[in-house]
């Protein structure tokens, strides 16, 4: 997936000589976000995956702010997973562990998460501005994957831009729609019913959209206790 997804690093800001990278949203984003997860995770304790993870810098919020919760960050892009190798040495937090390699487009993700040297059980996922920026079959493989790892309950968080019975939210997004497409056709702000409509045909529900500042949104999907992924 790496040449799916934007690459820190090469957008003009500072490189810490650790490899640190440093993400613009992230400091417009971290706290909005964490105040819709923090309402979920408050008094649990589990294995929380973020799917793409960027540079680390939201792993390292959230560990900080949730000591009980064991967080795995993941990433495709070499210079992304350098990026959150040095950030978790920087924080010292013992509730990040560390970073794995996982290809969303494969909804097995990563072979730790199959031989037990990773969280097979996951309270939680949160993705942050991926789909958007990758073909459709990585939120296929995003959806899938989540499904087979989450445990009863579980919830994935999606974070990014979203249009909403097939209109634009604002007129950014839909100009910024209009620059992805011609970048690549594959990509592109996906509608909140194809979105809904995947993630029920692998037995997740969307169950909440939250308003997010710049015309973003967080959708919450449950693991349904329920239902089954479709064959």
């Amino acid at each position: 997936m790496a040449e799916f997804v934007v690459e820190f690093g090469k957008d003009g800001r500072p490189i810490e000589a650790d490899g640190r990278l440093d993400a613009a949203a992230f400091h417009r984003n971290h706290a909005p976000i964490w105040e819709v997860l923090q309402k979920f995770l408050a008094g649990k304790s589990g294995d929380v995956l973020e799917a793409g993870s960027g540079t680390g810098q939201h792993v390292v919020h959230f560990a900080r702010h949730a000591p009980d919760v064991t967080w795995w960050p993941s990433d495709y892009n070499d210079a992304h997973l350098s990026s959150i190798a040095a950030w978790r040495a920087h924080a010292g937090l013992p509730n990040i562990r560390p970073e794995m390699r996982i290809d969303l487009s494969d909804p097995a993700w990563c072979s730790q998460m199959q031989d037990g040297s990773g969280p097979s059980d996951l309270l939680a996922v949160f993705c942050a501005n991926v789909i958007h920026i990758a073909p459709w079959r990585v939120a296929e493989g995003l959806f899938a994957g989540a499904s087979r790892y989450l445990h009863r309950d579980g919830r994935l968080f999606l974070y990014g831009p979203f249009k909403r019975d097939g209109k634009h939210t604002a007129l950014s997004n839909a100009v910024f729609d209009t620059s992805l497409r011609d970048r690549d056709p594959e990509w592109g702000v996906r509608d909140i019913a194809d979105v809904s409509r995947l993630a029920e045909g692998v037995g997740l529900a969307l169950i909440e959209t939250v308003p997010m500042p710049a015309n973003n949104f967080i959708l919450v999907f449950e693991r349904s206790i329920k239902g089954e992924p479709s064959a």
